[in-house]
Order: structure tokens, then C-alpha cells, then sequence
């Protein structure tokens, strides 16, 4: 009986460590991981949500910069969107150019 408890401790911290891994795993710095980890946003006009964008943004906008050379305007992309930027510069083969990947986008500057 006792073993059983053992086994379900054991895979509860599996669990819990491979969860905080996989937040470090996605490159995510950890101040906007502690800062809104877990909230929830109330709609695209709440003030936390929009601080986690222009944070978001910028970081994203820094790290495509320092990856792969490409200059991308923050205030032309949402943070999502440039999450999906990167993944698909990521995916995209070395002869394509990156202009078919950005006119996919909508740009809409603030």
C-alpha cells in the first residue's frame, strides 16, 4: 500500500519538473514567464494584456534580430504573430526569401 503512494509522489514531481522545463524550453525569459504566467486576460483592451504584448514584442522582435539578422518592426506585428514569424523562419529553407513569409501577416501599425 505503501508503494503505491510512492509511485504517485514520484510521478506527480516527474510531472511538475517536466512542466517548469518546458517553460525554460521555450526560450521564454523568465521575468515574462514569473509576470503573467498563468493570467488570464479579460479582453484584448485589458492593460495587463497589453503589457504583455509591447513586452512580448520586444523580446521577440530582439531575439529574431540577433537569430537570424532580420529587422522586424515591433509596432507592425502582434506577439503572436511574431511567434509564428519565427517558427516559420525557422522552417523555412535557406533559397526563400523572407518577404513571402511576412506578407502572410497582416501589418497594422498602432
Amino acid at each position: 500500500m505503501k508503494s503505491k503512494w510512492i509511485y504517485i509522489t514520484i510521478f506527480i514531481l516527474i510531472c511538475i519538473t517536466w512542466i517548469v522545463s518546458q517553460s525554460n524550453a521555450m526560450g521564454l525569459p523568465p521575468k515574462l514567464v514569473k509576470a503573467y504566467g498563468g493570467k488570464v486576460f479579460t479582453s484584448l483592451n485589458d492593460s495587463e494584456f497589453i503589457n504583455y504584448d509591447i513586452f512580448l514584442r520586444n523580446y521577440l522582435v530582439k531575439r529574431i534580430n540577433k537569430r537570424y539578422g532580420i529587422l522586424l518592426d515591433p509596432k507592425l506585428f502582434s506577439g503572436t504573430d511574431l511567434l509564428e514569424i519565427e517558427a516559420l523562419i525557422k522552417c523555412k529553407k535557406s533559397y526563400e526569401p523572407i518577404d513571402q513569409i511576412l506578407k502572410m501577416f497582416h501589418k497594422s501599425p498602432e
